[in-house]
């Protein structure tokens, strides 16, 4: 379990680094070109994904570079947990693709998308 922490004048708060950062992520997930997508394996995908969402697993991600450069909008991965979702923005980001954002695991977003 990773847990984050804000450091505030002589006291820290667990967790507030999260909830700014989700906050941020439900403000793009209001733009109309915002593209959704999961990095999870295939079959994790069917077994339940946030609506809208397109599978592209993270070790397809290296290979599809491409397809993420002729998008105009935001885009925002997630995965189970946030890792893998985390490492995708890193190689999107590595390649020159400035508008990609770690929305974390799939319940954070669900609990954004359902608000």
């Amino acid at each position: 379990m990773m847990v984050q922490i804000t450091w505030q004048p002589g006291r820290i708060v667990p967790g507030s680094l999260k909830k700014l950062k989700m906050k941020n992520i439900s403000e793009i997930l209001k733009k109309e070109d915002v593209i959704v997508v999961d990095v999870r394996d295939t079959w994790e995908y069917e077994e339940g994904h946030v609506k809208n969402a397109v599978n592209i697993p993270l070790n397809e991600i290296p290979a599809r570079i491409g397809e993420f450069k002729k998008l105009n909008g935001p885009v925002v991965l997630y995965c189970r947990s946030g890792n893998r979702s985390g490492t995708a923005v890193h190689i999107l980001k590595l390649a020159g693709i400035t508008n990609a954002y770690n929305g974390g695991g799939i319940s954070d977003m669900q609990k954004i998308t359902l608000n």
